[in-house]
């Protein structure tokens, strides 16, 4: 009787000795699987940051590396240049104003800056070329892969560009310009929503980070 009981209790042990050995493999198993959730939701992360900041637009300014851009306090707008209708014509100097008035500049009549604001498209036309698989003509000098039947789409469109001159009031010279290219002039929509865009990534590099 003592030896059944001891038999009983040794299988006791090793099933609860197999139960623990399982639940830590059950618990390794859940670690590798929660880690791996998280490299993945850092990756996804990763890749919708790349591009959500990808821009559509083609940016780029200059400065005057003897202008002291922390001197300038107030300016003066001048359309003179901006050849627009009136509808993307207020897109552009409301967008303007307010990323001027967020970097601490105000509008005045004695001013330290003059900013100018041009506008101004160009046709663009775009290629587009696919071919299909098989053999064509190969190398004129032996065997090689040829391309097969081709399609070819052409699509022109109007490109618009805004270019923001700076010019130093006292000594009349420019001291910063910006420019912002790939707007898509033709739809109304797009314009609605890609002047704003456009200007406020222009802006977004005055006053110029010296040395950069």
């Amino acid at each position: 009787m003592a030896i059944a009981v001891k038999a009983d209790a040794g299988i006791a042990r090793m099933v609860m000795i197999k139960r623990r050995i399982l639940s830590l493999k059950n618990l390794k198993i859940n670690n590798k699987i929660y880690i791996m959730k998280k490299y993945i939701f850092i990756l996804l992360a990763v890749v919708f940051l790349g591009i959500a900041s990808c821009s559509p637009f083609q940016v780029k300014s200059d400065y005057s590396a003897t202008a002291n851009f922390a001197n300038y306090k107030t300016y003066l707008l001048r359309t003179d240049d901006l050849k627009l209708n009136d509808l993307d014509k207020d897109r552009v100097l409301n967008e303007l104003s307010k990323q001027l008035q967020a970097k601490a500049l105000t509008s005045g009549q004695n001013p330290d800056l003059i900013i100018n604001v041009k506008a101004s498209h160009k046709k663009v036309q775009d290629i587009t070329t696919s071919y299909g698989g098989g053999w064509g003509w190969g190398r004129p000098w032996g065997w090689g892969g040829g391309f097969g039947m081709g399609n070819t789409w052409t699509n022109n469109y109007n490109s618009g560009t805004i270019v923001i001159d700076i010019i130093d009031a006292k000594t009349q010279k420019l001291v910063w310009q910006g420019a912002g290219s790939g707007i898509s002039v033709d739809s109304p929509r797009s314009k609605q929503k890609q002047i704003p865009q456009v200007v406020a990534e222009i802006m977004a590099n005055y006053p110029p980070q010296k040395g950069k």
